[in-house]
């Protein structure tokens, strides 16, 4: 049975209803991190923001006496005062920092199991960047081992949801590997893992590939969580990708330490002079007022605001899927930062994986930079060229001109796409809203015309008439084709 249902679809990411124990998710979503030893914001008031489910560290209450106690006899939900779904992770976050903990991976899972968390993890080894491939694959085989236990165990004893991480490190084929073969044995959530030292330190095309690679080993019907990513900057960039599920601690680790979150980055409160937000607390704080409570040790307002800002960008995202400009949210988000458009750059690389999960039909395509020249739906016409039945004459053309009835076939040149009918121009995506310019930029230029280079080779019996005043080196490319002549702009 599947806990995961799909319900809207744009680029790699997707709206969805993952089931838990304790009701229904609709993803992409965040998770908080409830630390129970530290309650900045408690579990039971995260629901106004937004929150359906939470996430808290089962090895912190197993290593609690009176934490632990509590989970046994009334469960984690309890311990939490929450009622929606809760996931556990497994304390592999302690085992990045201190190299040892004090439990068994089949232990802590059992442990999960029997507190109640809705989705449950293996104690999986969280390898770090740059390390050898020898010791990246070392660690992959044994989280996979661990992961292939606790399904056993979890198949044997309960219905918790069960999560299998995917870790690799930097190693992309790894990563790939690591998450066909979990994929094999089958889990109910899929957390690429270890990405936060390459989140603190901006290496957003590492986690892109990451993303990918791991994406291109599951089903594409399965849930996936990034974990450790809190930062709502970079939320667009991983849902297009196929991420569903976030957690945070950034809310309130970046409130204990004065910072101030929004989807386009994030300032110090020492900076501030206004309150760029209209939240509730934005609504009632003055940036003096936020800075004196600051002052005062108070974080939870700030931490307040950071929650806001985080599922207020989950819901623009959300809306952005339903109405497929998903990818212009992309492109606007990332050019906050030249790292997160290092990011965006990687992800176009893989711009044909993206094409086969993309929805063909849309509105309209937004021209926001070079990086739209290499979209999916660009490479989506690439490929279909083939399919356009071309006989006779044929003019291709950037702009009106006289005596084109003379023709069989008239079609638009225009970049980014290249060489299409005149009477597909108000059909998606040839309507696209483009910068209205003689001289596209080069690299718009550079598809449309490499497009353009595979119709004609496509059809090398049909002659071709060129009108275009573009200067590029593939110009010459065409021109120099048999069966194309070239034009002056009346016939």
């Amino acid at each position: 049975m599947s806990h995961f249902e799909i319900t809207h679809k744009d680029s790699a990411g997707r709206i969805g209803r993952l089931t838990t124990g304790h009701g229904r998710i609709e993803t992409p979503t965040v998770m908080p991190v409830i630390n129970p030893n530290i309650s900045t914001i408690p579990a039971s008031a995260v629901a106004k923001f937004g929150a359906e489910v939470v996430i808290t560290n089962a090895y912190i209450i197993y290593q609690n006496p009176e934490l632990k106690d509590h989970a046994i006899e009334k469960g984690v939900h309890s311990l939490l005062d929450f009622d929606g779904a809760v996931m556990t992770d497994s304390g592999s976050y302690q085992l990045s920092v201190y190299h040892d903990i004090e439990v068994t991976s089949d232990e802590i899972v059992q442990f999960q199991q029997r507190i109640g968390s809705d989705i449950g993890v293996p104690l999986d080894i969280p390898t770090p960047p740059d390390v050898s491939r020898e010791r990246a694959e070392s660690e992959m085989g044994t989280t996979i081992k661990r992961c292939r236990e606790a399904r056993e165990l979890i198949d044997a004893t309960g219905r918790m949801l069960l999560a299998g991480p995917v870790q690799g490190s930097t190693h992309t084929d790894l990563r790939h590997e690591c998450a066909r073969t979990l994929r094999e044995t089958g889990f109910d959530v899929y957390p690429i893992g270890a990405v936060v030292p390459l989140l603190t330190n901006y290496r957003f095309a590492d986690v892109v590939s990451a993303i990918v690679a791991s994406k291109k080993g599951l089903s594409p019907a399965a849930p996936v969580h990034l974990f450790g990513a809190g930062h709502p900057a970079m939320f667009a960039l991983a849902v297009a990708l196929g991420c569903d599920l976030f957690d945070s601690a950034a809310y309130a680790l970046y409130a204990r330490d004065g910072r101030y979150l929004t989807a386009h980055g994030t300032y110090h409160l020492d900076d501030l002079q206004y309150l760029p937000c209209s939240c509730p607390v934005c609504s009632s704080y003055t940036a003096d007022e936020l800075r004196s409570e600051f002052a005062c040790e108070n974080h939870i307002p700030l931490a307040e605001h950071n929650l806001y800002a985080t599922f207020r960008e989950i819901r623009l995202i959300k809306q952005c899927i339903v109405e497929g400009n998903l990818w212009e949210l992309v492109e606007r988000r990332c050019r906050a930062h030249p790292k997160l458009l290092a990011g965006l750059r990687r992800a176009v690389e893989s711009a044909d994986w993206i094409e086969t999960l993309d929805p063909v039909r849309k509105s309209t395509f937004f021209y926001c930079g070079s990086e739209s020249a290499h979209r999916a739906e660009v490479v989506r016409f690439r490929w279909r060229l083939d399919r356009f039945d071309l006989h006779g004459t044929v003019l291709i053309r950037t702009r009106k001109i006289r005596g084109e009835d003379r023709f069989d076939h008239v079609l638009n040149l225009r970049a980014p796409f290249g060489a299409y009918p005149v009477e597909l121009g108000e059909t998606y995506p040839f309507n696209a809203e483009v910068p209205e310019s003689q001289e596209p930029d080069y690299d718009a230029k550079s598809t449309a015309l490499r497009n353009t280079l595979r119709l004609i080779e496509l059809n090398p019996d049909v002659p071709f008439t060129v009108v275009c005043g573009w200067e590029h080196p593939l110009m010459g490319e065409i021109m120099a084709r048999p069966n194309v002549n070239a034009a002056a702009d009346s016939i």
